[in-house]
C-alpha cells in the first residue's frame, strides 16, 4: 500500500503525531515524537543535535532507522519528512531522557499495535511466528528446526556485523559462500531450482536441508569466534570453511542414502506426497 494513501494524525497528551501507513506498517514523524516527549519549541534542531550526540556516544547513526516519507505540514502541503516505524520510534525513545517515555510506549502500543510488545518481549514474536507456520501446515518438528535456524542465523549475522561486514552486499556474498560449499549452489540458484521467486528459501527446505544449512552457519560462527576473524576477506574464507564442513556431512549422507539431499520440492510438497502414497 502506498504511503500517501492513508495518513492520520494521532494524539498523545494533546500533541499531534503525524503518521502514515507505509508497506503495511505505521510510520511516525520523528520531529512530532520529539516535540511530544521533550516539549521542545524547536524539535528539528533537537533532532539534529540528538543525532550528533548519539553518534558521538555510540557510533550509531539514528538516521538509519528513518525513511523520508511525505507528510502534510501546517501549511497544507506535503513534504519529505523523517519517519520511523514502531521499532525505530522505540529505539528513538531510548535516546530521549523524558518522564513521558513510559506513557508514550503504552500509547505507541495502542496506535502501533503489537510491534512494541514484541520489541520489549521477543518471545511474543516467536510465538506468533510459530503459529503462522502451523497455520501454513508445517508440523511441530519442522517448526522447531526452523525456529532454531532463525536463532543460528541471527547469531551469525551479528558476528558479521561486529567483524567488518558493512552492507547487504557483504551479507549476500558471505551467505552465498556458505550455501555453495554446503549445497553446491548459491541461494539464488537454489531458489531457481525450487521454482521460487519472492518466497523465503528456508521456508521451502525440508528437514535435512534445514539441518545442513544450520550446520554450515553454526560452524561458520564458531570459526569466526575461535579465530577472532576480522574483515570481509577473512569472513568469506571462514564462510567457505564452515560450508565445507556441512557440505562434507551432506555428501556422506547422500552416498549412504543413494540420493541427493538438495531437492526441487519444498517440505510441504513432500509431506503431501507422502500422504497421497499412504506413508
Amino acid at each position: 500500500m502506498d504511503s500517501t494513501n492513508i495518513q492520520k494524525i494521532a494524539l498523545f497528551k494533546g500533541k499531534k503525531i503525524r503518521r502514515t501507513l507505509h508497506q503495511g506498517e505505521w510510520w511516525f514523524s520523528v520531529v512530532d515524537v520529539i516535540e511530544a516527549l521533550t516539549d521542545s519549541s524547536q524539535p528539528s534542531k533537537y533532532w539534529t543535535a540528538m543525532k550528533a550526540r548519539v553518534h558521538d556516544e555510540s557510533q550509531f547513526q539514528l538516521s538509519t532507522i528513518c525513511r523520508q516519507l511525505k507528510l502534510e505540514a501546517s501549511d497544507g502541503k506535503k513534504y519529505e519528512t523523517d519517519c520511523a516505524d514502531t521499532e525505530g520510534i522505540f529505539r528513538l525513545i531510548q535516546s530521549i531522557p523524558s518522564p513521558k517515555a513510559e506513557p508514550f510506549k503504552r500509547w505507541l502500543a495502542k496506535v502501533g499495535y503489537e510491534r512494541v510488545q514484541e520489541i520489549e518481549n521477543p518471545e511474543l514474536a516467536t510465538k506468533r511466528t510459530r503459529m503462522l507456520y502451523k497455520l501454513k501446515g508445517y508440523n511441530e518438528d519442522w517448526i522447531e528446526k526452523r525456529m532454531r535456524g532463525i536463532v543460528i542465523r541471527e547469531e551469525l549475522t551479528e558476528e558479521w556485523k561486529n567483524r567488518g561486514a558493512k552492507d547487504r552486499q557483504d551479507y549476500e556474498i558471505l551467505t552465498a559462500e556458505i550455501s555453495k560449499a554446503t549445497f553446491g549452489v548459491t541461494p539464488s540458484e537454489y531458489k531457481k531450482l525450487k521454482g521460487l521467486k519472492r518466497e523465503n528459501l528456508r521456508d521451502h527446505m525440508d528437514d535435512f536441508e534445514l539441518i545442513f544449512n544450520m550446520l554450515g552457519e553454526r560452524a561458520t560462527t564458531e570459526i569466526h569466534r575461535t579465530e577472532d576473524s576480522k574483515g570481509v576477506k577473512k569472513l568469506r574464507a571462514d564462510a567457505k570453511a564452515g560450508g565445507d564442513i556441512a557440505g562434507g556431512a551432506r555428501k556422506n549422507l547422500e552416498k549412504r542414502l543413494g540420493r541427493s539431499v538438495v531437492s526441487k520440492k519444498n517440505y510441504l510438497q513432500k509431506s503431501e506426497d507422502k500422504k497421497r502414497l499412504g506413508k
